[in-house]
Parts: C-alpha cells; structure tokens; sequence
C-alpha cells in the first residue's frame, strides 16, 4: 500500500484599493489594507487558527505519527505579522512540533518563472529567507505558483538546489501512468517530481460537501479505504489550506472529518510523509515530460487562468516590462510594491471564464467585475511608472548638478 504526502497552500493576496484615474501620479499607496486585514481575521477564524490547532492535536495524539506540508507564501506572512500576530505565531507553534514541513515558494506568489529567471531567483530567495527568519527552517522542496510546471521550471528548480518540486498530475502529460509514483523531467539529474493525486485531493477539496456527489457523505474511514487501495509509492493530497472551514464550512462537517483522519490512515498501517521524505525514500524510477506549463487551475489545468484574455495578457506584460528600471532605482520599497504587483491573483481576478471555473474567480474576486480588477491595476501601475520617471528624472538632474560642479570655474 502506499504512504500519503499531505500538503497544503496558505496565501492571502495584497488587494488593491479602487484606485481611479484622478489619483494617478497623487496617490503612491495602492493597496486595501484594510480589506487585507478584514480578509485575513475571516479566514483565521474559519481556518488558520482551528486548524493549525486540529493538526497540533492529531500530532500529538499520533505521537508523532502525523506528519504534513505547507507552503506558505510571503504576502501572507506579511498579512499575519502586520494585523494578526497572534495567527503567525499560531503557524510558528504548528511548525515548531518538527512535523509539519515548510516548502519554498515565490515570495509574491507570483508568475515570474514565465517572465524572468532573475526574478524568480530574487523571489524564492527573498522568500527562503522570511522562512527562515519567521520559522528556522530552510526548505529542500520547492512548490510553485498554483503548481505551475513544466521540464524548463524543474530544470530551473533543480539548478537553484532544490532535491524535489511539486506538480499537478495532469492527466494528458501523465499518459495514462498513476501520479502515486516519483517522476524526473528530462534533463535533470537529481531533482524529483511529485504529483498532486487529482481525483483523490479534488474528493477532499471540491467534492467533499455535494450532496449530489455518489459517494456523500465522505468518512475518514472510507477515504482511508480509498488510500489503501491505490496502487503506487505515495499518494499526494495537495489542498488550500483554506478548504478547512472556508470553502468548505464548517457545518459541512469538514473539522469533524479532519480530526478523525489522521488516526483513520494510520489504523489501516498507512504512513504519513512529508514532501521531503518522500524524495528521501523513493527513487524516481519514471519520466514526467511536460513540455508546456501546467498548473492546477480550472478545468484546463493551464496558465488560461491568468492569461486567458487580453486584459490579463497586457497587465501581466506591462508589470514585468519594468524590471529592469524599477532594480536600477535602487529603492527596495519601491521593488517591493512592484513585485507585490506581480501577484498572480491580480490576473486571476481579472479572467472573464464562464461557467464553474468563472463563478470560482467570482467568488475570491474582491472587486464588482473582471474589468473593475484591470481598471484598478492598470491605474494603480500607471502611477508606478510616475514615480520612476520621477526618479530618472532626478537622478539626471543630480548627474548634471555633479558634472557642473566638477567643470572649473573661468579665470
């Protein structure tokens, strides 16, 4: 029978204010803090605080039998430390117990890896270092963006040092093989891919609450039947964290599900590991050729959506077209509002999809429609881009002032 890799992603995204076309060039702070902040209680209450105190139990009633994953992003970190200090410290204690591990990220959560490798290494590094100032912990395993893979990324990830990277187990790149094994994208000789479980996590996550769903009501004791049964090395459960009590809530009886889990596994002499133990204790014996990226997004499992319409293409081209003059302005604020600029949920929010997958960008939406979320970017970089011409501006102003004093006077 195989062992189980439960993981989890927590994030909260930087929202940003109904930023008009009057406060361009007037109003340097883009962002909501107070909704950020309103966003970020509602879901501590729901999920963070509950469930971090769920697994804290079930590792200590385990013995230590328990183990998990999470991947928690830079934004967020921020997030908890500026308005809920009590929620950071609440995560710190969960990964204090030595079995919950921590994975590397893009600080931003964002799409670098598509646009800029120099950014993308300044993210994850920026990122590495926040976890190991907030937790103590370095990560050996990396998780992108929404999952965002393919052979170029694992290559990147590998040359970064990373021993292993978390991907979504598509069905048309899977060809027909069970993600329950290790993979190595071509052209790498060490790093190890592991797949998200689809249909197994997606129970779990989407399914869990259908009452139209042939196998509702899920009990611990039959998903932990499921997990028996499965073919492979190791089936990987890759989830929101947020599905605890936020997606799915809490009269769902998701918290009574998830305390009972844990112990359901482990009475069927199934194993919990971490993403770091399982590239530890199995060997990539198959190959995972994903020329084109992937995520776990929608229906498509692509980057459609983020990229889906014209909206999103031309703010997602525009942000990262000033890369290279916001690093040579030298100011890490203004770097820093830049890259938080990069976030993938602003795009997300921005998609014009119908039907479940366009009701799901709906629902995290934080603005009236698709085109208020571009409005309000796209308004919101235009005075970015105000702030850097001012910049240049003044630094030529001082270059001349320089050359001026340095030239003698007339005798």
């Amino acid at each position: 029978m195989p062992d189980v890799c439960l993981y989890f992603q927590v994030h909260q995204p930087n929202r940003l204010i109904p930023y008009d076309f009057f406060r361009i060039g007037e109003h340097a702070f883009y962002e909501d803090d107070g909704l950020n902040g309103e966003v970020l209680s509602k879901v501590a209450e729901k999920c963070y605080l509950p469930a971090n105190a769920l697994f804290k139990k079930a590792i200590k009633e385990s013995k230590g039998r328990f183990r998990m994953a999470l991947s928690i992003s830079g934004t967020v970190i921020e997030q908890m430390a500026h308005h809920r200090p009590d929620v950071l410290k609440s995560f710190q204690e969960l990964v204090a117990t030595g079995n919950v591990e921590l994975l590397a990220e893009t600080y931003y959560h964002s799409l670098a890896i598509l646009h800029s490798k120099k950014e993308f290494e300044r993210q994850v590094e920026r990122h590495l270092d926040i976890l190991e100032d907030t937790f103590q912990v370095r990560p050996r395993v990396f998780r992108n963006t929404e999952l965002i893979y393919n052979n170029a990324i694992a290559a990147q990830a590998e040359t970064m040092g990373f021993d292993g990277i978390l991907a979504e187990g598509v069905p048309w790149v899977l060809n027909g093989q069970s993600p329950n094994f290790l993979y190595r994208a071509p052209h790498v000789s060490q790093l190890k891919t592991i797949l998200r479980n689809v249909g197994l996590s997606d129970d779990l996550g989407f399914r869990f609450s259908d009452k139209n769903w042939s196998e509702y009501p899920l009990t611990p004791e039959k998903f932990a039947g499921w997990l028996k049964k499965a073919p492979g090395d190791v089936v990987n459960l890759f989830l929101d964290y947020e599905t605890i009590g936020e997606h799915q809530w809490k009269d769902t009886g998701i918290f009574e599900f998830w305390e009972k889990l844990p112990e359901a596994v482990l009475d069927q002499n199934i194993k919990w590991v971490t993403p770091g133990e399982v590239v530890d204790m199995f060997r990539a014996t198959k190959e995972y050729d994903c020329h084109w990226p992937t995520s776990w997004a929608d229906a498509e499992r692509d980057l459609s959506a983020w990229t889906g319409n014209v909206m999103q293409q031309e703010a997602i081209a525009k942000i990262h077209r000033l890369e290279e003059e916001v690093l040579a302005a030298k100011d890490p604020d203004l770097a820093h509002v830049w890259a938080k600029m990069q976030t993938s949920d602003h795009f997300y929010w921005m998609s014009t999809k119908s039907g479940t997958d366009g009701s799901v960008h709906q629902y995290f939406s934080p603005y009236g429609s698709p085109y208020d979320g571009y409005i309000y970017f796209m308004n919101a970089l235009a005075d970015l881009q105000i702030r850097l011409k001012r910049i240049r501006e003044a630094k030529a102003e001082n270059a001349e002032d320089e050359v001026e004093e340095s030239v003698p006077a007339a005798t």
